[in-house]
């Protein structure tokens, strides 16, 4: 199988002649042959293992409807209908009012530029003149950068306090033109729950629109409540939310890509949909900025929801709360700090004396794929179901890697992605 030279152009004509599918799943399976061994638990990151289970029925959904297009609800009412009832499933766990609406996006990144879109196009129906501006702690993720870098906005990143939104030193941030507070239920370097209740506060007191980004706790925080945790108020039940991103494809195990952006209220929603036109076929109304949407990731979304429902999902994300308290306990043991008090999927840790980048480099040698965070130096790991049974082998490959930290095992730069 021919491979692309670095740094070279990559020019591959297409075979003369197709293959049978058998040849192309052999020759896939040893392309697949380098990948990291996620079934069995060995990344931290990239893929949330809920279970063979799970996987068959994502797969077989998606198949189902591979090729049909949410974009035409007319021509496939039962895509609709099917995304009707997983934002309504996700506006339920959320607490949303009974004025709430949303929809599904192509993931967290999308979920949030059109949150910015909506909040800025909000804003100017209000009268924003000008540039408008988001204020966000320094642990938001990259996206509201992203879409602040699409629309022309400023983004105001304000330190945090103890690795939380600091809602104090986010109103001194704000000013005339800020369109949107940004907050994180957890924040992706550290697993945390910003205080949402206190931001909220600010966010009615200068009525500014307060977005949290739950792409990652969505559908993990709701179970971990049910199964006795007490989490501060984050979803909806804060009064100041106007909006929150949702991932399906983390927590909730569904099949990429697929995520929901929520809204309080309806009206809000309207300020999202791109108006496009005329053209020669007139208008173009679409929720995202996407066109075609996959029906296959609905379907998938749809299945999983009603496959695990609510009991299933608390037995998952006891699992997930397990194994996070267990590789807790074990690299106390061995002589890290937990950086904060993450309660959800998301734990990360350092160390006085030991290089984390070499331990990184010394975790990959031994066929895991974590993260890593570069402030402070830390370990990082975001947790699945799997990660129940393989937590004293992570611990142990760990403590293997303390030994020879001065080891030279390639490692590719870590990327986190949506």
């Amino acid at each position: 199988m021919p491979h692309r030279a670095q740094n070279k152009p990559m020019h591959f004509p297409l075979p003369s002649t197709g293959s049978s599918w058998p040849e192309l799943e052999s020759r896939m399976r040893a392309l697949a042959s380098g990948d990291v061994k996620w079934r069995d638990g060995r990344t931290g990151l990239y893929v949330f293992n809920a279970g063979e289970e799970v996987e068959r029925v994502k797969k077989a959904a998606y198949a189902m409807f591979s090729e049909e297009n949410g974009l035409g609800p007319a021509a496939f009412p039962s895509l609709a209908g099917m995304e009707r009832e997983v934002v309504g499933h996700a506006l339920a766990l959320l607490h949303a009012p009974a004025e709430s609406d949303g929809v599904m996006t192509s993931g967290g990144t999308d979920s949030i530029v059109m949150a910015v879109k909506t909040s800025r196009d909000f804003a100017r129906a209000g009268g924003l003149a000008g540039q408008g501006n988001l204020v966000a702690p320094a642990t938001a993720h990259p996206a509201f950068d992203k879409a602040a870098m699409m629309m022309d906005l400023e983004i105001r990143r304000v330190p945090v306090r103890e690795f939380l939104a600091d809602p104090d030193t986010m109103e001194t941030a704000c000013d005339a033109n800020t369109i949107m507070l940004v907050g994180s239920a957890p924040c992706f370097p550290f697993g945390l729950i910003d205080p949402i209740e206190q931001m909220g506060a600010v966010a009615l007191r200068r009525n500014l629109w307060l977005h949290v980004d739950a792409c990652v706790g969505g559908f993990l925080a709701p179970f971990v409540e049910m199964n006795g945790a007490s989490l501060p108020a984050w979803d909806f039940r804060a009064a100041g939310v106007r909006s929150i991103s949702s991932d399906l494809h983390k927590y909730g195990y569904c099949s990429k890509g697929a995520s929901t952006l929520l809204f309080r209220d309806k009206a809000m929603k309207r300020h999202m949909t791109f108006d496009a036109g005329p053209w020669p076929m007139g208008r173009m109304l679409t929720p995202t900025l996407a066109g075609t949407r996959p029906g296959g990731a609905i379907a998938a979304a749809w299945a999983v929801l009603n496959f695990l429902g609510v009991e299933g999902y608390r037995a998952k994300q006891k699992l997930v709360v397990e194994a996070r308290e267990a590789i807790e306990a074990g690299v106390q043991k061995l002589g890290f700090r937990v950086l904060g008090k993450p309660q959800l999927g998301i734990v990360s840790f350092t160390h006085d004396s030991a290089d984390c980048a070499a331990l990184l480099r010394g975790l990959y040698a031994r066929g895991w794929i974590t993260a890593a965070n570069v402030e402070p130096p830390s370990l990082h790991l975001m947790l699945s179901p799997k990660h129940a049974e393989v937590a004293d082998a992570y611990l142990a490959d760990l403590a293997a890697s303390m030994q020879d930290a001065g080891g030279a095992a390639p490692m590719p730069a870590p990327g986190y992605g949506r």
